[in-house]
């Protein structure tokens, strides 16, 4: 969806979360745990961050790879605001070195000036307001590398009463991660693993800052956030490694965050691995909800059955999606609670779509 080619894209503009060090013009990027230190004219890891100069700026401001109205439960989220839109953009670059990357094609990119279309935080805002869409989601690429863009976009949604929705890898320090989710309303949060040696062998980085990130969204924020576990062959899909996570996510964050085990296709420097075969992810869901999890769901194969959200206490339907994307979604809840037994159903809910069986 083109938003507007005429527009100028402002492209280049100063950075946050920097320091300098040393005589040189050296500087440090403070925004993850990376902590790059650069010389006059260096890109960061994540390619979008640079030293001019002796200042830090970020050169993919207003620009974008492209604009697409997505299912809310593509990112995944399936508790907040289940059946709407969210109008969905990326850039370039990202902070993590995954072998396994899915949206390699983008991430991976250095290509800057073949982004097909720009955009103000505000035209952005305005477009979404105009195509019906509940949600703004900063996705297909990590939108901490370009944080100041997604948090002047974030500012610009709530001004018209757009949320705000992050689907990230969580790798970030802690200071500018309280200024990116201060203005989100919700986020998606890709546990890759819950091994340190598959982070540093297959993502190029480390398990213990994620972590961090689950812990402060869970205790010191208002966001709405569920999990993502991407399941590979031979890598982390043993169910010892998924009880391991299970059991900590239980015991730091609670039964009630939804857990998403997705299916692995063979991408980027891993096309000659297999896919993830289903009874696998089949196995993953039934060890979580053993665990004592209570919202599991299955993603990138097509079984509408896992994508169910069922009342933790009485097991009724609460809501069914089905259709590509899981685009359509058929809500029976009363206001926030099961319509049979009144069990709270954890998640952010539109009031206006629940117990009306709408589509």
């Amino acid at each position: 969806m083109e938003i507007d080619r005429a527009e100028k894209p402002v492209a280049i503009v100063p950075g946050l979360w920097w320091h300098s060090v040393g005589e040189d013009r050296r500087i440090q990027c403070d925004l993850c745990p990376r902590t790059c230190v650069l010389k006059d004219g260096d890109r960061g890891f994540c390619f979008v961050r640079q030293n001019l100069n002796g200042q830090m700026v970020l050169s993919v401001y207003g620009l974008s790879t492209g604009f697409y109205v997505d299912p809310i439960e593509k990112k995944p989220l399936y508790h907040f605001f289940p059946g709407t839109s969210a109008l969905s953009f990326g850039t370039l670059g990202c902070n993590l070195g995954c072998q396994f990357c899915q949206n390699w094609t983008v991430s991976k990119s250095s290509d800057i000036a073949n982004l097909s279309e720009q955009a103000s935080p505000e035209r952005i805002a305005k477009v979404a307001l105009r195509l019906a869409c509940r949600s703004v989601a900063f996705t297909y690429n990590d939108p901490i590398t370009w944080a100041e863009y997604a948090v002047d976009t974030a500012a610009a949604c709530r001004q018209l009463g757009i949320k705000t929705v992050a689907v990230t890898n969580g790798y970030i320090n802690a200071a500018p991660r309280a200024d990116l989710f201060s203005m989100m309303d919700a986020a998606n949060v890709d546990l890759k693993a819950f091994s340190e040696r598959f982070y540093q062998r297959l993502t190029l980085s480390h398990l213990e800052p994620v972590l961090d990130t689950l812990r402060w969204l869970k205790h010191e924020s208002n966001v709405w956030f569920e999990i993502t576990n991407l399941l590979i062959p031979d890598e982390n899909d043993s169910m010892s490694e998924v009880k391991q996570m299970c059991d900590w996510i239980l015991s730091n964050l609670g039964d009630e965050v939804p857990v998403h085990f997705t299916a692995f296709q063979p991408s980027f420097r891993m096309k000659e691995r297999q896919r993830t075969a289903f009874p696998t992810l089949v196995h993953a869901r039934e060890q979580a909800l053993a665990a004592g999890l209570k919202y599991v769901y299955l993603g990138n194969v097509h079984d509408e059955r896992s994508a169910v959200t069922h009342c933790p206490h009485c097991q009724r339907r609460v809501i069914e999606r089905s259709g590509h994307g899981h685009k359509h979604a058929t809500i029976h809840l009363k206001g926030d609670c099961c319509p049979y037994c009144g069990t709270a159903i954890a998640g952010v809910f539109d009031k206006s779509r629940v117990n009306r069986g709408q589509k």
